[in-house]
């Protein structure tokens, strides 16, 4: 019996997030932060909202993520310029030395999840859902307009 495309995705992403949690479980990371300290070890000092965007988060979720992650003291929030409308987001040193070992354990990960597999597959996987997630993006804000 052949799987369907949605039942692959999903599995995969079930166990590339098992084996993630299970190198971190140390650290006392809720499934939602790695994914924000990740993206801030390349976009320190940023906004909620792009966060949000780049993350796949509901806004009203990253704050709550984002909360966690303040009283752990991995981030902290600031207002830069006088604008009282937006906080900025900063790694900790603390964060940041968490961040950078997030980086060392996606990569081990993801060398167990491409065994086998060539240079140029990892490559073109990594376009082709790239480029599905462009699609599902362009399809999902057509049906916010509707």
């Amino acid at each position: 019996m052949k799987e369907t495309l949605h039942y692959l995705l999903m599995a995969d992403h079930t166990m590339l997030q098992k084996a993630l949690i299970g190198s971190i479980k140390d650290t006392g990371l809720t499934p939602g932060q790695p994914k924000v300290l990740d993206y801030l070890l390349n976009h320190d000092g940023t906004v909620q909202k792009d966060i949000a965007a780049a993350c796949h988060i509901e806004p009203a979720s990253l704050t709550s993520i984002l909360n966690g992650m303040e009283s752990k003291q991995l981030i902290e929030r600031k207002l830069q310029n006088g604008n009282r409308r937006s906080s900025y987001v900063f790694l900790t040193p603390k964060g940041l030395e968490l961040a950078k070992r997030l980086g060392k354990e996606f990569v081990k990960i993801e060398e167990k999840a491409l065994d086998g597999f060539t240079e140029t597959e990892g490559e073109l996987l990594c376009e082709l859902l790239s480029k599905m997630c462009k699609n599902m993006k362009i399809h999902s804000s057509k049906e916010d307009e509707k």
